[in-house]
């Protein structure tokens, strides 16, 4: 259960990443609104799982 919350983190965080990348790139007004909501769901999402894996008492590998 614990590897497969890191991999949900992991692949929140790159499609953040992606996001961001994307918001530096030429958008029509509808395409930058759809990423920025798309990037808060993504960022909501890492805060959810993050939470609930410090409510469980574990800690990221890596992290101190």
């Amino acid at each position: 259960m614990i590897e497969e919350t890191f991999v949900r983190l992991r692949t929140h965080r790159h499609n953040v990443h992606r996001y961001r990348q994307l918001l530096k790139t030429m958008l029509t007004d509808a395409e930058r609104q759809f990423i920025e909501s798309r990037l808060l769901e993504e960022e909501s999402a890492i805060e959810t799982l993050a939470i609930l894996e410090g409510a469980s008492g574990s800690a990221e590998p890596g992290t101190a």
